[in-house]
């Protein structure tokens, strides 16, 4: 999951640079890129020295095989764990530099730039300010979704056991855009791959139990501040998109340009989980204490589902349900459904 991170934040650098054209984002996002990689290849530099320091110790016959395979188990997680906390302020503020982009804090270059430059002595000047171009028949999108995140439980979600407007997911990821037909702009096939969080609250103070192969919501003794379930996974949508923008000509040609009007696009996604973790918040007498607990609490390790989403120009209002129950084995099946507002930058 890592070497994806870090992938993709290289890519969405990348098309940064080509679909928005604006050098403060693009430098923005590959600093934070770089720091990412920068803490993986430190944790794992020390992870390396930690391993060979055990295998001298074995070697040595200071300790036994079990002895040294149970440390480098403990000093493999507590990398992972510092790892993720490291990386999860990166990503933190890659968000924040989309939502600066969202909001127009990002200034956007002047696309009528004119160049000078000197032959024999006399100044010359070239414009690109009545030069337009259509758009490639097939284009590449940086996508950024959120909002609410919630389970229909037997077909309904009244009364549901979490917190509607403390539940959130969120979605980053890159897609490409194919026009199917070479002289029509109304139908695209839109694919790629996201990462996608989906987060849960539960009400009443409780928090997710394991229980065979039952995973149960419990009232915690303790009282908490807070209960979070995330889910994180890797997924490829695919969707078939109308794309409403009018053809323009342009010295009698046509040329077609995506995301300049109303868009409508339905399909689906598949994918793995990557990971579940649970995390409670709590007040332990004068301290403030934090538990998270990471295993598959009998998740589906495979996810599919049903998306759709309609727009205009970059923004949409975005609903996705999955199709398959996010407890695999549980007696009352429960399906994720998540509703937000998506912005394909393109």
């Amino acid at each position: 999951m890592r070497n994806f991170t870090i992938y993709l934040v290289t890519l969405l650098c990348f098309f940064a640079s080509k679909m928005l054209g604006q050098e403060t984002f693009e430098k923005r996002a590959k600093t934070i890129a770089l720091k990412i990689e920068t803490i993986t290849k430190e944790e794992k530099a020390a992870l390396k020295i930690e391993v060979e320091a055990i295998n001298n110790q074995l070697i040595n016959g200071a300790i036994t095989r079990e002895e040294a395979e149970s440390k480098k188990k403990l000093l493999a997680e507590a990398r992972a764990i510092n790892i993720e906390s490291r990386v999860a302020v990166e990503q933190e503020a890659l968000k924040n530099l989309v939502q600066e982009k969202v909001d127009g804090k990002i200034k956007e270059q002047d696309s009528s730039r004119t160049y000078s430059f000197s032959f024999h002595g006399k100044k010359h000047e070239h414009g690109f300010k009545d030069t337009i171009q259509g758009e490639r028949r097939t284009t590449s999108q940086f996508v950024f979704a959120t909002g609410l995140n919630n389970l229909v439980t037997d077909s309904k979600l009244e009364d549901s056991d979490y917190r509607f407007l403390s539940s959130h997911f969120y979605e980053l990821g890159v897609t490409y855009n194919s026009r199917i037909a070479k002289n029509n702009n109304l139908l695209h096939a839109k694919y790629g791959l996201s990462l996608m969080y989906n987060n849960l609250r539960p009400t009443d103070n409780r928090n997710f139990v394991i229980n065979g192969d039952q995973t149960n919501l419990v009232v915690n003794p303790i009282d908490i501040k807070d209960s979070r379930f995330r889910n994180v996974y890797l997924v490829a949508p695919v969707h078939i998109e109308f794309d409403f923008s009018e053809k323009k000509m342009k010295e009698d040609k046509p040329f077609y340009k995506t995301h300049q009007s109303v868009r409508f696009g339905i399909g689906g996604y598949a994918g793995i989980n990557l990971k579940s973790k649970q995390i409670i918040k709590y007040d332990d007498n004068d301290l403030k204490a934090t538990e998270k607990t990471k295993g598959d609490f009998n998740t589906s390790n495979f996810i599919y589902g049903l998306s759709t989403y309609i727009g205009y120009k970059e923004t949409s209002l975005y609903l996705k349900y999955d199709l398959n129950p996010l407890f695999k084995d549980n007696v009352i099946k429960q399906n994720n459904v998540s509703l937000g507002l998506r912005f394909d930058l393109n």
